[in-house]
């Protein structure tokens, strides 16, 4: 290859968001030219509980045999996140099955939402998140894999603090340009430097911000009720705050963007998200086609 040549994109698609199932939106994944997959992995047909490894070895295979890789897990178990130390236990063990799946299959990354990293370092909401994500970072370093946390509820630089602070990078980032455009206001161009230490994985989204709004009304928080899943759907398609548009229609500069993942060496992942809209596969086509042209 000739030096001034770069490696085109390694392009995935949640499967999750044609809405049709595992198997039918996998073969929709590989008839639309993407090269990998995300599945999430939390309840249903690929909960970890109701897989035994015959059946995953079933999975990795059929996969496989679409020409497909699997890009990372969803693990995203809702909730507070870790906010709650109560209910931790349960949630960190249920990670750690996760990323078992996740190992079992193929992949050594699980992406995830932690809960909204608080600006009082020193309170106990910011302490159980620490002292979680603490031992899901061991368990996924000592198994050479990750636990991605999406970007988008709270600032890079304060997201880099809090990880700066877990003492090994098993828990990292997962990128997504569109969540810190629509929800902080964070330049995703100098998140990627302020967080290069940490991606691993990344969200291809697009988005507006049209007002500030507070992310607890998105995310939630421990005693704050987010908007019901129906409110936020309605808010990302046809909201007064933000909404979620088509690759390159938003407030994402993806050539600078792109060009700052090129620069810190990422060559990973952009794994397409659509989670609004009418017909996501035209929208997951026109995606693919957008960010081949990159």
């Amino acid at each position: 290859m000739a030096a001034n040549m770069v490696q085109p994109w390694k392009i995935g698609v949640i499967v999750d968001s044609f809405r049709v199932g595992v198997r039918e939106g996998l073969v929709k994944a590989r008839n639309l030219g993407a090269d990998g997959v995300q599945i999430y992995a939390v309840e249903g047909e690929m909960d970890p509980a109701n897989l035994t490894a015959a059946a995953r070895k079933e999975w990795k295979d059929y996969i496989a045999s679409q020409g497909l890789t699997i890009t990372a897990l969803v693990g995203d178990l809702g909730g507070h996140g870790f906010q709650d130390r109560a209910a931790n236990a349960a949630k960190v063990e249920k990670s750690k099955r996760i990323l078992d799946l996740a190992i079992d299959l193929g992949t050594n990354v699980v992406t995830t939402h932690i809960g909204i990293v608080p600006e009082d370092r020193n309170g106990p909401i910011y302490a159980a998140m620490q002292e979680a994500c603490a031992e899901l970072s061991r368990y996924a370093t000592e198994r050479n894999a990750y636990f991605a946390i999406e970007t988008g509820p709270e600032t890079a630089a304060h997201l880099r603090s809090f990880l700066d602070g877990l003492g090994s990078k098993g828990v990292s980032v997962n990128f997504d340009p569109a969540n810190m455009v629509m929800v902080t206001g964070d330049d995703p161009v100098q998140g990627v430097y302020t967080l290069r230490d940490y991606i691993v994985h990344t969200h291809a989204k697009d988005g507006i911000r049209l007002r500030e709004i507070d992310p607890r009304l998105i995310y939630g928080s421990l005693g704050f009720e987010p908007m019901s899943h129906e409110k936020l759907a309605e808010q990302a398609s046809t909201g007064d705050a933000f909404r979620e548009v088509p690759l390159g229609e938003g407030g994402v500069d993806w050539d600078r963007y792109l060009a700052a993942l090129r620069d810190i060496g990422y060559d990973g992942y952009l794994t397409i998200e659509r989670e609004v809209g009418d017909d996501p596969e035209a929208d997951i086509a026109a995606a693919v086609k957008f960010l081949r042209g990159k």
